[in-house]
């Protein structure tokens, strides 16, 4: 590990603001005086170190002023209870102004919280076994899987006791409270088809095979706009624990602590080679870990017109596509009874949607429902896969509104251009951040300042195609430069038109993309489409 202590020592001269906030105080204790510290004013208690990194231990983000928090609430695999869907329904009303947000990370989000009430809100959480503790900051967020983990039919291994034992090494635990050099995303997946966006995780556990034996090959160095690369490891289930134990306190002791734009674990293996890290985590596990295996994630998922995926076991799930994941109280409250009457279970989706996957006869009778019925409309390939930050008037960085210029886009799409056979994964970013992983998109939209036809600053987009969510290569290409929203509907019309014309039966766009788009220049797209 001689490599990595150089690479480390060499960037960690200077340390940012925020590594020395987390000297101030011990975030467990913070943690264990939170409900005292929220009696006093919220302008004479709330300093830059709490918003900065102690607030965040606690999943909740000050958004500035005593009635604007946000709270990340983790749901581990996206798996909801019945119990647990009733009591976020009841608390969103009671907290959050009847507003609930879909994540990226089939996780769930409250905004609008007022100062004093936080220590009831968690406190309410706690009663049904949910936590929002390290859901923000330079803390895990929620480990992702699949929907339909132990249910699919293309899945021979359960991941959800695997992702129990990875959060069993960090959550709640002292020494992993805030102390990592940025923020870390996981995933594990058991299936055939990449349903979790495997890829785009810091450790990423996907399905694979070795001598007949079934396991993962291990990614690592995932991020925004930054597919995880593979380490040529194989890991047997029963190593999945220990592996991730060594990959985190690897990053944890050698990870950058000056740049934050550039400490995640990408840039140390950058740094050290991909080869060297895998070596350390030989060395610092002390498992006998083989080369990597043959990788079995390589389908795409793709969601009939009957918005129904058939599983195993006479079981069957049913899509609700929620329109940018902006949710409410009543929804949630329907479909945890639903989910209830029929014996079934809730699992959010990394696309901002959800299943309610039951008996096929409890499904069918399901689809006769108002709350079915309410959504049935966004049954689209415009709307099933769409993904949308929140944009500038929820985050300070956003350019753009987001979620309602893809509800619009989508809205303008099916009624210009309607497709009943095929696939599109469009996803919305409202800044460079690219929070809302437009770069792994068919296309993305990344919002920008655009120049309208009298030349007059306004909300704009820049264009890019042909992301893969089933591969580990991004190839996203920029289209456009910034162009208006117009403008944008226009373009993506056309593109669309092309793709509706020349696509084979049942070919979704990332295939077709790959078969025919990547194969053109980008000027010889722009001119297709009008540019």
């Amino acid at each position: 590990m001689e490599i990595l202590e150089e690479a480390h020592n060499l960037r960690n001269k200077k340390i940012n603001k925020i590594e020395k906030m987390k000297s101030e105080q011990n975030p467990m204790d913070f943690i264990k005086s939170f409900e005292e510290f929220c009696q006093g004013s919220y302008e004479e208690t709330v300093t830059d170190s709490h918003t900065k990194h102690f607030l965040k231990c606690l999943g909740l983000y000050d958004k500035g002023t005593a009635e604007t928090f946000v709270i990340r609430i983790r749901i581990p695999g996206g798996q909801l209870t019945v119990e647990q869907a009733l009591k976020l329904a009841q608390c969103s009303k009671k907290y959050g102004n009847d507003y609930i947000d879909l994540t990226t990370r089939g996780q769930v989000e409250f905004r609008y919280l007022k100062f004093n009430e936080l220590p009831a809100l968690l406190k309410d959480l706690q009663t049904v076994g949910i936590s929002a503790i390290q859901c923000a900051g330079d803390n895990f967020r929620g480990v992702v899987t699949s929907p339909f983990d132990s249910f699919s039919k293309t899945s021979p291994i359960e991941t959800m006791p695997l992702l129990k034992e990875i959060q069993s090494v960090f959550l709640e635990q002292e020494a992993w409270m805030g102390t990592l050099p940025r923020k870390f995303n996981i995933a594990i997946l058991g299936d055939s088809i990449n349903t979790c966006n495997i890829f785009g995780n810091d450790c990423a556990f996907a399905l694979a095979s070795k001598n007949g034996q079934i396991g993962f090959n291990l990614y690592l160095g995932g991020k925004v706009g930054v597919q995880a690369r593979p380490l040529n490891l194989f890991v047997k289930p029963e190593q999945v624990k220990e592996v991730f134990a060594a990959v985190i306190s690897l990053y944890k002791t050698y990870g950058f602590r000056d740049n934050r734009n550039k400490n995640r674990l990408t840039f140390l293996l950058d740094a050290v080679s991909l080869e060297e890290f895998a070596k350390s985590i030989k060395e610092y596990s002390k498992l006998p870990l083989e080369d990597a295996g043959e990788m079995l994630v390589k389908d795409e998922f793709t969601l009939d017109d009957s918005s129904t995926i058939e599983l195993k076991d006479g079981k069957s799930a049913i899509h609700f596509g929620i329109p940018s994941g902006i949710f409410c109280r009543s929804d949630l409250k329907e479909a945890a009874l639903l989910a209830q009457k029929y014996d079934g279970v809730i699992r959010l989706t990394y696309e901002q949607s959800f299943y309610i996957i039951a008996d096929k006869a409890g499904i069918e009778d399901i689809k006769q429902s108002e709350l079915y019925k309410k959504y049935d409309s966004y049954h689209n390939i415009y709307f099933n896969n769409q993904i949308a930050c929140a944009g500038k008037n929820e985050c300070s960085f956003g350019v753009i509104l987001g979620k309602p210029d893809a509800i619009n886009m989508a809205e303008y799409l099916n009624k210009e251009i309607p497709i009943k056979d095929g696939k599109v994964r469009m996803y919305w970013s409202a800044c460079p951040k690219g929070c809302g992983i437009h770069g792994v998109a068919d296309i993305g939209f990344e919002g920008a300042k655009a120049k309208d036809e009298e030349g007059n600053s306004c909300y704009g987009v820049k264009i890019f195609i042909g992301g893969k969510a089933a591969s580990s290569i991004l190839e996203a290409r920029q289209l456009t430069k910034a162009v208006t929203m117009s403008k944008a509907q226009e373009l993506t019309r056309e593109l669309i038109s092309i793709y509706k014309n020349e696509k084979i039966e049942h070919e979704t766009f990332e295939s077709f993309d790959t078969r025919v788009l990547s194969h053109l220049d980008i000027e010889e797209i722009q001119t297709r489409i009008g540019l």
